[in-house]
C-alpha cells in the first residue's frame, strides 16, 4: 500500500521528538521518497549552499521543492536559514555567490558561513565530526559558531 508513504519519517520522529532539543535530518536536495518524508516531517530546512556557479541553479530546484511540499503534505515547513558552505574569500567567485544570495535572500542567509577547509575533508575519511578530528580547525570554529547562531535564532522566537 502507498498511502501515507510520505508520512513515514514523520510517524517515527512523533514517538522521538520530545526527548530532543533539535533532531537534524540530512539528506539530498533531490525530489526522492526520502526527501520528501524528511520535509515533510520536519518543520524548518537549512539549505547549505556551496559558494559556486551551479549551486544557484540547484537552489532554485530544491526551493520548488519544498514549496511543493509545503503544498500538498507539510503546511508548516519553514525554510530557517540558507548557509553559504566552500566559501573561499580569495576567490571571486565565492563572493560573488555570497553577495548575490545575501542580495536575494537577506536575512535568511545565517551569517555564519562555511569556509573551504581541508580538516573538513579529512574528517569524514577518519570517521569523526570535525569537533573529534580537529577542534581548533576553522571548519570546526565555523560549525561552532553556526550553532550558536541558530540556538540564538530559535530562542528568539520561542520567547
Amino acid at each position: 500500500d502507498q498511502d501515507g508513504r510520505e508520512f513515514i519519517l514523520r510517524e517515527a520522529l512523533k514517538r522521538i521528538d520530545q526527548d530532543f532539543d533539535y533532531i537534524i535530518v540530512d539528506c539530498a536536495p533531490s525530489l526522492s521518497l526520502i526527501t520528501v518524508n524528511a520535509l515533510s516531517a520536519v518543520h524548518g530546512v537549512m539549505i547549505p549552499m556551496q559558494c559556486e556557479y551551479y549551486a544557484l541553479e540547484g537552489l532554485t530546484q530544491l526551493l520548488s521543492t519544498i514549496r511543493l511540499v509545503q503544498k500538498l503534505f507539510n503546511t508548516k515547513l519553514m525554510i530557517e536559514g540558507i548557509l553559504l558552505t566552500m566559501f573561499d574569500a580569495r576567490t571571486k567567485l565565492s563572493v560573488e555567490v555570497q553577495q548575490e544570495v545575501r542580495k536575494y535572500f537577506k536575512e535568511r542567509v545565517y551569517k555564519s558561513y562555511i569556509p573551504r577547509n581541508i580538516k573538513l575533508s579529512e574528517a569524514p575519511s577518519r570517521g569523526q565530526s570535525i569537533f573529534e578530528y580537529d577542534v581548533r580547525s576553522e571548519g570546526a570554529k565555523a560549525y561552532a559558531a553556526l550553532a550558536k547562531e541558530v540556538i540564538l535564532q530559535n530562542e528568539g522566537v520561542n520567547k
